[in-house]
């Protein structure tokens, strides 16, 4: 008989401390997770011809006038147990964060049954994508043994927040009826029991639409949210209420210039140790609230009345002196957001900004850190901006990264990093395979394997990273043989990678009829590189970035054989870029050309729904684009965008479903040579880059 999931919680709860306690070994090796900067945002939305350098003052203000002058905040993109152990970690350019967090707040997938689709809308038609193998393992794979599986997800998790939390900090999960209480007693485990400090109640929907003729239970409207303090000597500052309607009715029925107010007792305990004043006032003898002097101070100001001769004074408290009912654990008063207000971001799960509003007041010092490793619809973010605390949030989906990367630039939000899990593709490899000594060559062995090629002898494949595929002979004409090299996800493949490629090709082993050389990252002028090179015996493809997380999936390489497809690289190209001087400024007018996608083939859509994204492809590709940002003065190492449109910004253009194919950027004159990075992120999460040297 299969146990139960009480009996299954210790092992679960044992095995997440062994998995946490394995990465924070992992801290101090060279092994350690890090962090890649792949743009420094500096929000203009607004302009096409914003003023640089009155942005970047701006800019400097704010960073001198935060607590850390040296702070950035940050949008990760990536697995939240990676983006914890690399937060843990530090490295050169960001101090390690563990107990430095003030607040934790995660909102995690907790409805099994989910469907994860995304709606993409283009000009003139609507795709539905479904979710890439990676969303599908965070969000589907969750449940694969149900909540067992849940559970062993969340606890290694919780107990890495734990460890980023400071002395004074608290943690709020947010979760449903699904996994709740199982939740609640991993983080008694995690926490301590004694660390719990509340479970509030969240009324997130006045009726359920799931309540029809015949149904057997009642209507499912609340969330609850689990709060927990690291030690019991957490932040709290008290938040308050406003009164509803009916009580100020009852209880506020006076009412005079001053404004509404209630008639309050003021005479006090009396005895020994109790240490109230005795006396006489308007002929009434008492143990009184105040002092002898103090109360003739307030009945000259009008705030002790003796309605009648010979009645016990009492105390006017105004309405407006009150500062509301002390937050409760009951909170009927958020309203969920809805599909046309103001906040919305059309994202399914988005909360209430008021709501983390509201945690972030009360457990969050003023300049203090606050954490979602579930960053969704980016309202955690945007909560703290709004309200002065500094941020860190994090998601494993493209579509929710994106979403807050412009809800952010929309806010007009301080610069912060947009990052990604470093080597991310060897962190998986070495999650799924048991091994930490697992290697960039054995890496390069599975991609090669999965493309079809046998690897070369060791003596001329030292790196483990190069195959071959053998010709087959067709009609007597022999076939060509063909030299296949898998780059290493820690490196961008680019020009030299090309040349050497080329090299290998024409003098190893007697040489090659072609080379393919296999990337997962590439420098932003790879496009340009490869047109220089003019080479048809080269082919450059991408691995696709979720191979490992499918291979989980599958179960082994053997499985996923002739399921991979290896796509072409998506590019951008640009008209001349316009350079104009104008005093001590000059103007930059940056012109989008085309966009070539990724091959449709390696985008998670059906046959009818990719049919119609390559129609939108061929007539009007730049409609496929969802975000592009200018750096004018790129350093080749970190893109630093201070120019930003994107689809639904009216701002810059009155269309929603396109964005602007224009950006004019106003910079400090630069005498000499000067480059200017062009990014674009299409509506896949894709992205592409042009690295133009203007003269």
């Amino acid at each position: 008989m299969p146990k139960s999931l009480l009996e299954q919680l210790p092992e679960i709860v044992a095995n997440g401390r062994k998995q946490a306690e394995r990465i924070l070994e992992s801290l101090e090796t060279r092994q350690r997770v890090r962090l890649q900067t792949r743009e420094v945002v500096l929000p203009a939305r607004d302009s096409a011809a914003q003023d640089w350098v009155t942005q970047q003052q701006r800019h400097a203000q704010q960073a001198n006038a935060s607590a850390d002058a040296g702070w950035m905040n940050h949008l990760i993109y990536g697995d939240n147990l990676l983006a914890m152990a690399a937060l843990l970690a530090g490295d050169e350019h960001t101090p390690s964060l563990r107990g430095k967090v003030d607040l934790i707040y995660i909102d995690p997938p907790f409805d099994s049954k989910a469907d994860y689709r995304t709606k993409v809308v283009l000009p003139g038609v609507e795709l539905e994508q479904k979710p890439s193998v990676i969303e599908q393992f965070a969000y589907s794979d969750t449940w694969s043994d149900g909540t067992a599986s849940y559970l062993a997800m969340i606890t290694p998790r919780l107990i890495l927040m734990r460890e980023l939390l400071a002395d004074t900090g608290s943690i709020y999960v947010h979760l449903d009826w699904h996994v709740g209480h199982y939740v609640k007693l991993v983080m008694d485990e995690v926490f301590g029991k004694d660390q719990f400090i509340n479970e509030i109640v969240w009324k997130r929907q006045t009726a359920k639409g799931d309540i029809t003729q015949g149904a057997t239970h009642m209507g499912r409207i609340h969330d609850c949210i689990y709060f927990y303090s690291k030690t019991g000597a957490h932040t709290w500052s008290p938040v308050f209420t406003p009164y509803n309607a009916d009580y100020v009715e009852n209880f506020y029925r006076y009412e005079d210039r001053a404004g509404k107010y209630q008639l309050s007792d003021i005479t006090a305990p009396g005895g020994s140790g109790k240490g109230n004043p005795y006396y006489e006032f308007l002929g009434i003898s008492r143990y009184w609230r105040f002092s002898e002097n103090r109360m003739r101070e307030l009945h000259a100001e009008g705030r002790i009345v003796q309605t009648k001769p010979g009645t016990v004074p009492r105390q006017k408290r105004y309405l407006d002196d009150m500062p509301g009912i002390p937050l409760q654990d009951l909170w009927l008063d958020l309203q969920p957001v809805q599909a046309q207000a103001k906040e919305a971001v059309e994202y399914g799960t988005q909360k209430p900004i008021s709501l983390l509003e509201r945690i972030i007041q009360a457990s969050c010092p003023e300049n203090g850190l606050v954490v979602d490793f579930n960053g969704g619809s980016g309202t955690t973010a945007a909560a703290a901006e709004k309200i002065g605390r500094r941020w860190v949030t994090s998601d494993i989906g493209k579509p929710a990264c994106m979403v807050m990367r412009k809800r952010l630039i929309d806010q007009e939000a301080k610069p912060f990093l947009y990052q990604a899990i470093g080597d991310y593709q060897v962190e998986v490899a070495k999650t799924h395979f048991g091994k930490r000594d697992f290697r960039v060559g054995d890496l390069s062995q599975i991609v090669l394997s999965l493309y079809g090629a046998l690897p070369l002898p060791p003596e001329a494949n030292p790196q483990r990273n190069l195959g071959q595929i053998a010709g087959v002979e067709l009609n007597g004409r022999r076939g060509q043989k063909t030299l296949v090299l898998a780059d290493s996800p820690n490196k961008l493949t680019g020009t030299a990678t090309l040349k050497k490629a080329i090299a290998q090709r024409d003098n190893l082993l007697g040489g090659w009829d072609r080379v393919v050389v296999l990337g997962w990252n590439f420098e932003p002028s790879i496009g340009e590189a490869i047109t220089a090179l003019n080479d048809d015996r080269l082919e450059v493809l991408v691995i696709p970035p979720d191979l490992l997380d499918r291979l989980k999936k599958k179960g082994g390489v053997e499985k996923l054989r002739g399921q991979v497809r290896f796509s072409s690289l998506q590019y951008l190209t640009l008209h001349p870029i316009a350079r104009a001087a104008q005093g001590d400024q000059e103007t930059l007018t940056v012109r989008l050309k085309n966009y070539v996608l990724l091959s449709p083939e390696a985008i998670n859509l059906d046959d009818a729904n990719r049919a119609k994204l390559q129609a939108v492809a061929n007539a009007e590709p730049l409609a496929l684009i969802e975000y592009w940002a200018v750096d004018p003065d790129y350093d080749g190492e970190v893109f630093r965008s201070v120019w930003q449109d994107y689809r639904g910004n009216t701002a810059n253009d009155a269309d929603e479903l396109r964005v602007a194919t224009q950006a004019v950027v106003t910079v400090p004159a630069k005498p000499g040579p000067r480059k200017v990075c062009v990014r674009v992120v299409d509506l896949f999460g894709f992205e592409a880059e042009v690295v133009t040297a203007l003269a």
